[in-house]
């Protein structure tokens, strides 16, 4: 794998991270959008500072600083997110967040946050075109549209199109997982 590839996997695991955050402060995607746009029009911060704005997303902030993210999700992109809540986190079986946030699971942690990463900026009106993506990861994941609601493998996708500079956010409402 070339280093201009891994650097690119690398900044779209860091836009997810981002993407996360912010969809962890339980934020609908207006006042999500409101805020990241100086002239209401472009986007004004990055995925990781939109995510950090929100100010609930401290699981998948967390996560995203133990697996290194934080600076490639806010480099150039785009990337689009599909960011899991704190409540997606809380899902998980007990003990595998603390889990996976130790060292020796680094690896682990980052397969899993960059499978929510997607390259390039994807809105919802092109993903509901879809039947899967690829990832970031290198897997990809499903997409399915049934009863005008999109779900991304096992989660809902619960908000859209939350801007950043840098690409796009879209919460979910599980963590996924690499096959």
């Amino acid at each position: 794998m070339s280093q201009g590839s891994i650097f690119r996997q690398l900044s779209l695991r860091h836009s997810f991270a981002a993407v996360a955050l912010a969809v962890s402060v339980g934020l609908s995607s207006s006042a999500l959008f409101a805020s990241n746009h100086g002239d209401k029009t472009k986007p004004t911060k990055d995925l990781v500072d939109t995510a950090v704005a929100a100010g609930s997303f401290g699981t998948l902030a967390t996560a995203l600083n133990a697996a290194g993210l934080v600076e490639t999700l806010k480099g150039k992109g785009p990337f689009t997110v599909f960011a899991p809540t704190n409540a997606a986190f809380a899902k998980l079986p007990a003990g595998t967040v603390e889990n996976l946030l130790k060292p020796e699971n680094k690896a682990q942690l980052v397969s899993i946050l960059t499978y929510h990463v997607v390259p390039g900026a994807v809105k919802a009106a092109d993903v509901v075109k879809l039947t899967e993506a690829k990832t970031v990861q290198g897997q990809s994941v499903k997409i399915l549209v049934k009863d005008g609601r999109v779900s991304i493998d096992t989660a809902n996708v619960t908000a859209t199109d939350i801007g950043a500079s840098n690409g796009v956010i879209h919460v979910i409402d599980a963590v996924i997982l690499p096959k």
